[in-house]
């Protein structure tokens, strides 16, 4: 066994069924707790990021920056090349059965998101550099009473930022997306670092300024464009939902052992496209949730629920246009020939009627939502590095994480994506368990400030 099926077969040991039916059970069993807060309390939510700049203005709340620039830092680590490419690679490899378990796993986990956002304030303290800082490492350390399990979370949290989702995944897009506009290698590699090296040494609050400006533009622009698609598709779209309910539960026999293998392929396929799609269970949003500017947990839990909300509505719209052009890109097809890192560019291209403008639509979207992916995750992985060092290591560690930002475009990574994934799944543990041995006070404290509010 050479290195790279080894370090794929921990890799499907990480991410088998059990991690998997922990993620969606954390979400189910939140969801009813609290009776389905992710539909009754959405208004809500909605109403506190209208109101966040009002709110962050009243210098009697404790925080750094606004709820709203928490969910833009918070989106723009989740929003990335998994909300746009991950879909086709989903759909390639499980199906289009696998957008329905996608769908529905992300629906739950909005409830996850919500305590997670919770949590982040509950437990959030002031740092010895005077700023606020909390996360899963906290709460698992100050609820949980385990600085064990804590220091696990923020080691993998660093992992994840250096070698998985903040750096190689992302810089690789980039220059995918750059070369397809006649940019040389060293050049995106260059103009990349410099740029990150100018908003992270910013710290918080000039990630927080990118973010808020890149994020809804880039995602008004990418949602604007799939709906155009979607309209003039309208007549493929009831065909669509058809299929992608009816794979569901009678996918194609794309694996062997029968229709119920297919099944359970499917399932696992959809579910855990959807733990990277919208983060809810891996507790990375809560570092930045927890920098927010809010009275109370249950407001910031309904915001932090927002941004899953969000990422949901991408996948499900590019996914949809992935399966109403089918017929031209042949994804559905197993002589499909089309690389899977290219089929949503080319399915925008086909339901655009001008394959080098979905193109570049898609390619330029990928360039934005990687970019602020980056800067996201950079954040994240100081905050954990600050949780097991001190402040004095962030400097080392900016350096570092540079340094993979720099070499990233040059490498081929297969190998290191799945180690990247290793890590993500192992993160997901010490935040579970968490979760769980912090239910009581979650269900409790939210019932009582939603009802108080409610009067």
């Amino acid at each position: 066994m050479n290195m790279e099926n080894f370090v794929k077969s921990i890799c499907d040991f990480v991410w088998s069924l059990p991690l998997l039916i922990a993620l969606f059970g954390v979400g189910v069993y939140f969801s009813f707790k609290l009776k389905f807060v992710q539909i009754r309390h959405i208004k809500r939510a909605f109403g506190y990021i209208l109101n966040s700049k009002k709110r962050s203005e009243n210098i009697s709340i404790m925080g750094d920056i606004s709820n709203f620039a928490s969910l833009c830092t918070a989106l723009s680590a989740t929003l990335g090349t998994g909300n746009i490419v991950g879909i086709a690679v989903a759909i390639s490899v499980g199906g289009v059965g696998t957008l329905f378990w996608l769908i529905l796993s992300s629906f739950f986990s909005l409830a996850t998101k919500y305590c997670e956002g919770f949590l982040a304030i509950k437990y959030r303290i002031i740092g010895s550099d005077k700023k606020i800082a909390g996360g899963p490492m906290y709460y698992i350390e100050k609820g949980l009473g385990s600085k064990l399990l804590a220091k696990m979370f923020a080691i993998f949290g660093v992992g994840v930022a250096l070698i998985g989702i903040g750096t190689l995944a992302q810089t690789n897009s980039i220059n995918a997306a750059a070369t397809s506009f006649g940019i040389p290698t060293y050049v995106t590699s260059v103009v990349l670092a410099a740029i990150v090296a100018m908003v992270i040494f910013g710290g918080i609050h000039r990630i927080a300024e990118i973010a808020e400006k890149v994020v809804p533009i880039m995602s008004i622009f990418y949602i604007g464009v799939a709906i155009i698609i979607l309209f003039l598709r309208i007549d493929a779209i009831p065909h669509a939902l058809y299929l992608i309910i009816h794979e569901a539960f009678a996918p194609q026999a794309m694996v062997g052992g029968g229709i119920g293998a297919c099944i359970i392929h499917t399932i696992q396929i959809g579910m855990s496209r959807g733990v990277f799609c919208h983060e809810a269970g891996l507790g990375s949003a809560a570092i930045a949730s927890a920098a927010a500017k809010v009275r109370h947990p249950t407001e910031q839990g309904l915001i932090c629920m927002i941004g899953a909300f969000l990422s949901i509505i991408i996948c499900l719209i590019t996914g949809l246009v992935l399966v109403t052009t089918a017929e031209e890109t042949q994804i559905l097809s197993h002589t499909c020939t089309i690389p899977e890192t290219l089929l949503t560019a080319h399915a925008f291209g086909a339901g655009l009627h001008v394959p080098a403008l979905g193109k570049h639509i898609v390619n330029i979207s990928i360039l934005f939502f990687a970019f602020t992916t980056i800067i996201g995750w950079n954040y994240y992985g100081e905050k954990c590095v600050q949780y097991v060092f001190n402040t004095k290591a962030i400097t080392p560690y900016r350096m570092l994480f540079m340094f993979f930002v720099v070499i990233g475009p040059f490498l081929n990574i297969k190998t290191a994506f799945i180690v990247a994934d290793i890590v993500i799944g192992l993160m997901a543990i010490p935040n579970i368990v968490a979760l769980i041995a912090l239910r009581k006070e979650i269900i409790k404290e939210t019932k009582q400030s939603l009802s108080n509010n409610k009067k």
